[in-house]
Order: C-alpha cells, then sequence, then structure tokens
C-alpha cells in the first residue's frame, strides 16, 4: 500500500492494474540538467520513447508535497520552467512532503519512490558514486547506499565519468549491488562507451535481464537494486581524447577556484558541457535515449514473467 500523499496519472494507474510494463523516469535532467526549453521538448521525447519501445513512462517528482507518479503536460511543464525548483535526494522526501514543497527527484530520490509505488525498472542517465579525493572529502552520493536497499533494476550508462569509477565499483560490490553490462564485458563510463573497469557479468538480451531480476527475488535476502550497465554507443560517444583533457582542465578549475562537496559536480559538469562545446551534453542525451528503449525493453520482458 502506498501513502495518500502518492498521486498517479490515469495512464500509470492503468499501466499498473493491469500489470503493463512501466519504466521510472527521474525528473532532475528537466529540472537541472538540459537548458530551456530544451529540456521540456526532451522529456517529451523520452515518455515517447517508453512508449514506442513497449511500455508506459512513469516521470517521477514532487509537486506541492505530492508523490507524482506520471506527470501529466502541465506537470512535465512546471517541472521544466519553474523558477527556483528544487532538486529532492531520498533524504529530501519526508520535509518536503511535510511542508508543500515542490523539486525534482534524483536518482536516489526517484528509484525509492519508484520501487514505493510498484515500479520495477528506472531510467536514468549516469549513477552518482565515490568521488575523487574519497580520502580526504568523505564524499560519496546516497545513490549508492539507497540502491543498496531498494529492489529496483536501475538502467544506466554507468557512473558519472567526473567520479572515482574503480572505487565506485568497488562500494557497489561492498553493498551487495548486482552489477550487469548489457551487451559489453567493460562498464561504460557515461559520456564514452567504456570506462576501461571490466563487469562481472554480461547479458545480451532483455528477458536474460528479467530472469535475473526474477532469480534475484527468488533467492531472497537484503532488498539491494541491480544495476544495468548499457553503453552508449560509440558513434555517439565523446570523444575520449577531448573528455580527458576538458575532465583533467574541470578538475584544476575546481581546485583553483575551490569549489568543494555538493558543489563539485554540477561545476564539472557545466564545465564540461562549456569546453567541449555542448558535445558533452549530446554525449549524455544519446546515453539517455539507449538507456530509456533498453528499459522499456525490460519491463517489457519482466511484465511477462
Amino acid at each position: 500500500m502506498t501513502p495518500t500523499t502518492f498521486q498517479y496519472s490515469a495512464e500509470v494507474r492503468d499501466a499498473l492494474d493491469r500489470g503493463a510494463p512501466v519504466v521510472a523516469l527521474e525528473s532532475t535532467i528537466i529540472a537541472h540538467g538540459l537548458p530551456r526549453p530544451r529540456n521540456l521538448a526532451v522529456a517529451g521525447e523520452l515518455e515517447e520513447l517508453v512508449r514506442a519501445h513497449g511500455a508506459v513512462p512513469a516521470t517521477i517528482a514532487v509537486l506541492d508535497g505530492t508523490v507524482r507518479i506520471g506527470l501529466d503536460a502541465g506537470g512535465l511543464d512546471r517541472v521544466a520552467n519553474q523558477e527556483g525548483l528544487r532538486k529532492f535526494g531520498f533524504r529530501d522526501l519526508a520535509p518536503a512532503l511535510a511542508t508543500g514543497a515542490s523539486g525534482a527527484t534524483t536518482v536516489s530520490g526517484t528509484a525509492f519512490l519508484a520501487a514505493r509505488a510498484g515500479i520495477r525498472v528506472f531510467a536514468t542517465g549516469g549513477l552518482g558514486g565515490v568521488h575523487r579525493d574519497w580520502i580526504s572529502t568523505q564524499d560519496e552520493s546516497a545513490d549508492l547506499g539507497l540502491l543498496a536497499r531498494t529492489r529496483i533494476t536501475v538502467v544506466c550508462a554507468g557512473v558519472k565519468s567526473i567520479l572515482d569509477v574503480p572505487a565506485t565499483l568497488q562500494r557497489l560490490e561492498t553493498l551487495g549491488v548486482g552489477v550487469i553490462g548489457f551487451g559489453t564485458e567493460e562498464f561504460p563510463g557515461f559520456y564514452l562507451s567504456s570506462s576501461g573497469n571490466p563487469v562481472d557479468w554480461t547479458l545480451h538480451e532483455p528477458a536474460q535481464v528479467a530472469a535475473a531480476m526474477r532469480a534475484q527475488d527468488a533467492l531472497g535476502g537484503p532488498e539491494s537494486a541491480l544495476v544495468v550497465a548499457n553503453p552508449v554507443p560509440r558513434e555517439e560517444q565523446l570523444d575520449p581524447l577531448l573528455h580527458d583533457r576538458v575532465l583533467a582542465d574541470g578538475l584544476a578549475a575546481a581546485d583553483r577556484e575551490r569549489v568543494i562537496g555538493q558543489a563539485v559536480t554540477p561545476f564539472l559538469l557545466a564545465y564540461l558541457t562549456e569546453h567541449t562545446k555542448g558535445a558533452s551534453l549530446e554525449a549524455n542525451l544519446a546515453a539517455v535515449r539507449g538507456n530509456v528503449r533498453l528499459a522499456a525493453r525490460i519491463a517489457a520482458a519482466w511484465a511477462k514473467a
């Protein structure tokens, strides 16, 4: 049973009642990840991609203290265009609901709310993870801990390449979060097809992922997530040499400007967008589109179980 603070769109409610495939989508990419007015156009595009591949989209946000599982046109427009809309991770949800606040949901917020709403598959761009220089900053995304205790399948393009990818993979292993490479033996690098780090398991068909999800349930144990790492196509990735050069420059700039804590990630992402002349943003969108398509196919296979 879900709390009364959950409001479902008619399309999502009908799909869940029928046992039809549903894919959760985060709203932070709309509110904070893309420039206006392109953000609203992309929001609609991603929802249509889900439908085109056999599932129902459920874009998730919190509006006026109510969890919205699936947004109508007005809700999408509000998330895309409302000034000062906040960003809500899992830890922000309780005070947001209690105070009637509005915000877009991050990976941790979306994954929790999707699972609470009965949605098993979630598509996003890249996960958060362990930050560089963790030894001195102790900075780790809330995504990891939330995925360790939430039964959901997350289709992503790896973790953001500005992070410490090997340390993040080690942390996921420690937390017991399963990681599967979809059609790849190397963990994706978000903007790049490969981070250079191997994965332990590779699957090639959505039905195989659905079978792994069923086996996960049958085994019992901790209610952890399953991460499906889906690489951006090589022809659509950011040029690796450009990526490495601009990221190194961005890290140096962040150090010079004393950017620390939660401000580091948005600073570096914005730096990459500016200094690759938008190429990093296009690679990000290519990855998200691929993840959305794959998530819909996995949700369809899961619904057949």
